[in-house]
């Protein structure tokens, strides 16, 4: 039953969204020569649907014309600190000589020409930063809700969110974490369940309408892999680091090659976490809404059909990538941390 509302809502979005992304797309023509308006209002640009939505912006539009506005906070050397709501600056507005020009905040001049001299920093709450706090802020509610029920039913059988999340968790806890790291599983367990459910949250609710595609925004995987590399390499044994320096059997002057393979291997365990969950969780998104997109390319019941019966598909096969690769970047974690702190790697 939780499956087919999820895909209910997530294709309902996918083809809300695409038939909004025409109409902007046609307005957005508007002020062309009459002779080519016509050709310019049947014109949709695909690419262009597909980019406004996958990618961060500061305002959060559910739909067309419903947009929610988001705090700028600017600051510069010259003005200090300076915030207002990014409504001020939609459909190309200037506002306190500031410009939204793709997603940049510039400052522009008389003219309305960017000023080159001024580049403010921007500390503004995002799309993808007001989805990141409504997830922490939902796996906070959640899990203190969890932690009622284990004290409230202490020794009974689990009830609520508790029964639901609780095969979850053991399940991380002894498929996962506990046969890759080891005996000291349990100072890591905190941070592994963590890692999970905010990246299984924040793959489901970027599939649900109008929501923000956070996973699939590299700087907050590249973080999330940080996370664990930093854990990694502060918590490694000293065996870890003389596998490094030191590789056991291998010749003196052979020793420097190795050194660099090794720096490669250690800086490719955080690359590859950071590029896993964001080319899926992105590639996911483009090619459903590819699909979409080409109802409005043919404009063909026929062809609407056929893609309703792909785009459905590709939504189920997405909930299920949600789940696999949070799965996927908490068991390589669990990996990499265990290989750090194992005692011996000679017999390796």
């Amino acid at each position: 039953m939780l499956k087919k509302l999820l895909f209910t809502f997530a294709f309902s979005f996918f083809v809300f969204v695409g038939l909004k992304a025409q109409e902007h797309t046609e307005a957005g023509h508007g002020e062309i020569t009459p002779v080519h308006e016509l050709e310019a209002e049947e014109h949709f640009d695909m690419g262009a649907m597909i980019m406004h939505h996958i990618l961060d912006e500061h305002g959060w539009e559910f739909a067309h014309g419903v947009k929610l506005p988001l705090p700028i906070i600017l600051y510069t050397s010259d003005r200090g600190l300076e915030m207002f709501s990014s409504s001020k600056l939609d459909y190309g507005n200037t506002y306190n000589g500031y410009q939204n020009h793709h997603e940049h905040i510039v400052r522009v001049n008389e003219a309305g020409v960017s000023d080159e001299n001024v580049h403010p920093i921007d500390f503004s709450i995002t799309k993808n930063v007001a989805s990141l706090l409504i997830s922490a802020i939902l796996l906070i509610l959640i899990f203190t809700a969890v932690n009622r029920g284990y004290k409230r039913n202490k020794g009974k059988a689990p009830k609520g969110l508790q029964s639901l999340l609780e095969p979850v968790i053991t399940t991380i806890k002894d498929e996962v974490v506990k046969p890759n790291i080891g005996p000291k599983y349990e100072a890591y367990l905190p941070y592994m369940l963590t890692l999970f459910f905010f990246i299984l949250v924040n793959n489901l609710m970027g599939l649900t309408p109008g929501a923000a595609n956070l996973t699939g925004n590299i700087a907050v995987t590249l973080t999330l892999a940080l996370f664990t590399f930093i854990i990694v390499h502060v918590k490694a044994k000293k065996a870890y680091w003389m596998h490094i320096v030191a590789p056991p059997g291998v010749p003196g002057w052979l020793k420097p090659l190795f050194w660099i393979i090794e720096s490669i291997g250690v800086l490719m365990k955080p690359a590859s976490l950071t590029i896993r969950l964001f080319a899926n969780i992105t590639g996911g998104h483009i090619i459903i809404l590819s699909f979409i997109g080409i109802i409005f390319l043919f404009k063909s019941w026929g062809v609407g059909a056929g893609v309703w019966g792909i785009g459905a598909f590709m939504s189920l096969i997405e909930i299920l990538v949600a789940f696999i690769q949070a799965y996927i970047f908490t068991l390589l974690s669990s990996m990499y941390i265990g290989t750090a702190i194992e005692e011996h790697h000679d017999h390796h």
